[in-house]
Parts: structure tokens; sequence; C-alpha cells
């Protein structure tokens, strides 16, 4: 199956992850028929573009596939020939038995399947914010996805720290927290989700995990009810 905009070797690796799901890169190599280095630096590629992820365990990078509905917003100019074969896809990845509980992302574009991936659930977004770093890094992206956040009426509460007042968000309650609560990281919890996002570098971390989700709303909505307004 050849997927628009991409290379052979990416077109290879993606393919590879899809059927098989969380993978070694030595593994991915193998199925592909490719030399280690050459998957290696797929796979870099990849997690940038935010189409895959991957999970540290025993000190090894397990590899995945994000969902390929994440195809769509990396190449827009290809929409009308990957639309037909997204549902393909879609089939090929929810097929694979192997899905871990913590993935990571990296770069702009990884944060941003984060935020993707908030509009799929469309559940209520609880948020404890560094805004500053959010609107540098994403300033063109934010509008879209506000933009579909109001489409599909997905609620969100936010607690910044005083001093940063906001204009008004829609479908948003914001309160505000003394500085002594600042922290250089986001928490978002949406769904059985927890996404911690590092802006500086940029990364992000997404715990799918309802027990953990339910313990940082839990703590969330123990700092809302003594924020400030």
């Amino acid at each position: 199956m050849k997927i628009p905009g991409m290379t052979e070797t990416e077109n290879k690796v993606y393919i590879v992850l899809l059927r098989k799901g969380s993978s070694l890169a030595s593994d991915v190599a193998k199925s592909a028929g490719l030399h280690r280095r050459t998957v290696y630096d797929v796979l870099d590629r990849l997690v940038e573009k935010g189409l895959a992820a991957y999970i540290m365990q025993n000190n090894k990078r397990y590899y995945e596939a994000t969902n390929p509905g994440k195809l769509l917003q990396v190449q827009e100019e290809a929409r009308a020939e990957l639309e037909k074969i997204i549902p393909d896809l879609i089939t090929i990845y929810s097929s694979s038995k192997s899905k871990q509980e913590t993935l990571f992302f990296r770069g702009k574009e990884g944060v941003k399947a984060i935020f993707e991936d908030q509009i799929k659930e469309g559940k209520e977004i609880l948020i404890l914010a560094d805004s500053n770093y959010a609107h540098e890094l994403l300033k063109y992206y934010l509008p879209q996805y506000e933009m579909k956040r109001k489409k599909h009426k997905i609620s969100m509460k936010i607690i910044y720290e005083e001093g940063e007042r906001h204009k008004r968000i829609p479908l948003a309650k914001i309160r505000y927290l003394p500085k002594d609560f600042r922290s250089p990281v986001s928490i978002n919890i949406y769904a059985d989700k927890v996404a911690i996002i590092i802006w500086k570098a940029p990364m992000a971390v997404l715990i799918r995990e309802k027990e953990v989700a339910d313990s940082f709303r839990s703590y969330f909505n123990t700092l809302w009810e003594i924020a400030g307004e």
C-alpha cells in the first residue's frame, strides 16, 4: 500500500509499525527489509512528524504508530488520495494487539498530535498551563484547534498562574493560582488520558490509564476549589 507524500522507506516502516504494533527498531528493520541505521533515521522523522511515538522499557525504545488519521494534518496536499486508504490503515492499526500505556512525543508536530487527540476524544479538558510557551510554539496552530474544539463543543477548565490574564476563551472556565504553583510543564487531563507537555524541549508524555487520569483529575479539582477567579 503506497501512502501519498511518504518516501518508499517511510512507507515501509510506517506500515510495519501499523501491522506489528509496539516494536524495537531492529525488529522493524528486519520486517521492512531495511538497514537498521536507515530505519532509525526514518523512525526519527516519523516521530518528529507526530506519526509515531516511543516508550522506554529496560533502556530500549519500543516504537508504535500513532492513529493514521494524523496523516491528514501532515499531508494536506495529498488529502484526496489519502482519504481513500485511511479506513484500511485504521483497520490495520486497530488489529495490532500491543498498545503501550505511556507514549513519548517529540517536536512541535508531536505536541500538536496531543491536541488533535483531545479533539478526537471529545471530552472535557482540564489544563494546568504555562500558556506563554504554548502560544509561542503553536501560535499558528492554536486558532485551528480552537475552531475544532468549538465545533465539537468540547469544554475546558484552565488554571493559570496569577498575573497571566487572558481574553475570554469560548467554552472555557479559567481560574488562577499564586505564582508559587508555577511549573515549567503543562498538564492536560481528558478522557482516560493525561498529557504532560514540556514546552521548552518541546516534547510530551501521554499516559493512557484510567486510574492515573482519575488521580490527576482529583488533584486538578482540589486546586480548582482553592484557585481564584
